[in-house]
């Protein structure tokens, strides 16, 4: 059996059976199995997260009984075969099948013949496969083809045309650049670029972020530039955080949703390990990662605590010269990084989340001093969590202002939607 699929299929099935994250449980299988072609591992998996509802309609045709007859065992195994047979040119088709039955020999007892057949069909058939009719249901159309649930289709049309969701839609299903920012604590931007490309990694400026490096290789993160502490990977749009909160050496900067703590760390590099970052997360155990990455950067001004957001601690109101609330979120803008978000249902705890929202950030603005900076963020593309939040927010805190406001789309900007809106509180008002 190849280890390279073998180690694909663990992780989908994880994602599929336990809801990992697949970022997680993709590095994790990897580290563990050391299939010899982690690119192809990486493809794969995320090939088939990202074409799930594609995927699996074509499946359904297949079968006389419908795919809601198979086990996930078993629709895993087809989604990597056809996505194999139909997205990854370089792959023989031979092989597609041949190791997709040796998957489910392995994985799937008495169903391999059931796996060559659907696969021997989807073979034979896949030129006269087609897609709902989009003239009878839209949504459904744009739902199959693009891979994303019915809902969130609906909320972007709300509020952008249909060319735009489209594109929307497209651009949430390629592959993003891996994004480094450099660790001003320890080298010059210029310097790293020179080192990545002694060892034989392409490289070249980020757009939008000043520190920002597009770094192309395999094993970038085994590195020993990594373990130095010489680079962070993060997207552009967060980085863009850090610059636009306008932290000063000797700043005491308060970060209430600090965890894992790619923001807290960069804007403590920006301080230059001056001053005090306050980083403060719900679960004390996310914060132990703030803490390891801190160590690895060479940082020495960030203190971590555990403390629930929605809640005022008395003892730091008006004391803070900068606040972040980076708000936990429906996450619609990093389905590039994480294609499992595209199908998760409209749930209770999703639709209560701009409720939370405006709870933490009511509660975090208390700690800002009388002419200093608040930030409210989001990795998602929901109006209803990023600009009405900020409006209602303003509506009802008068000593806040609105200095500038961000919002970044995949389609647009080319990177992770990403929202960022920048407040100052009066000074004269109490």
């Amino acid at each position: 059996m190849d280890n390279n699929r073998k180690t694909a299929y663990q992780t989908l099935l994880d994602v599929e059976s336990k809801k990992a994250y697949s970022n997680i449980a993709l590095n994790h299988k990897i580290a563990v199995n050391k299939p010899s072609t982690p690119a192809f591992v990486r493809e794969l998996v995320y090939g088939v997260l990202e074409r799930k509802l594609t995927l699996d309609y074509y499946i359904d045709q297949l079968l006389t009984e419908g795919i809601d007859s198979l086990k996930t065992p078993e629709i895993t195994i087809l989604r990597m075969g056809i996505y194999q047979l139909g997205y990854m040119e370089k792959v023989p088709e031979y092989a597609a099948v041949s190791e997709s039955v040796d998957l489910a020999k392995k994985y799937c007892k008495g169903r391999a013949g059931l796996i060559n057949g659907v696969l021997r069909e989807y073979q034979n058939k896949k030129i006269y496969l087609t897609l709902p009719a989009r003239d009878e249901d839209e949504v459904k159309y744009l739902s199959i083809k693009y891979s994303y649930a019915p809902w969130i289709i609906e909320l972007w049309l709300k509020y952008y045309n249909m060319s735009f969701v489209e594109q929307l839609l497209e651009a949430g299903n390629q592959t993003p650049p891996l994004t480094v920012r450099a660790n001003w604590l320890k080298i010059r931007k210029e310097d790293l670029k020179k080192a990545f490309r002694e060892r034989g990694f392409e490289v070249e400026d980020g757009k939008l972020a000043q520190n920002a490096l597009n770094v192309k290789g395999s094993k970038v993160l085994d590195s020993e530039l990594y373990r130095y502490g010489l680079f962070t990977p993060q997207d552009e749009s967060s980085m863009l955080v850090s610059e636009k909160i306008g932290v000063k050496q000797g700043d005491l900067v308060i970060d209430v949703c600090a965890a894992p703590g790619g923001k807290t760390t960069a804007i403590a590099e920006r301080m230059n390990n001056t001053g005090k970052i306050i980083a403060s997360d719900i679960y004390r155990r996310k914060l132990d990662l703030v803490d390891k990455e801190a160590k690895r950067l060479g940082i020495t001004n960030i203190e971590t605590r555990s403390w629930d957001a929605t809640r005022v601690d008395s003892t730091m109101v008006k004391k803070a010269d900068r606040v972040l609330v980076d708000a936990p979120c429906s996450g619609l803008g990093v389905v590039r990084r994480k294609p499992e978000i595209k199908y998760r249902e409209l749930s209770e705890d999703i639709m209560m989340m701009p409720k939370k929202q405006a709870d933490i950030l009511s509660a975090s603005s208390s700690y800002v001093k009388p002419g200093g900076t608040l930030v409210y963020s989001t990795c998602t593309i929901n109006p209803e969590e990023n600009e009405k939040i900020i409006d209602q927010f303003l509506k009802r805190n008068r000593d806040f202002e609105k200095v500038e406001r961000t919002l970044l789309l995949p389609n647009v900007n080319g990177t992770d939607g990403f929202f960022i809106c920048v407040m100052k509180r009066n000074e004269l008002m109490e």
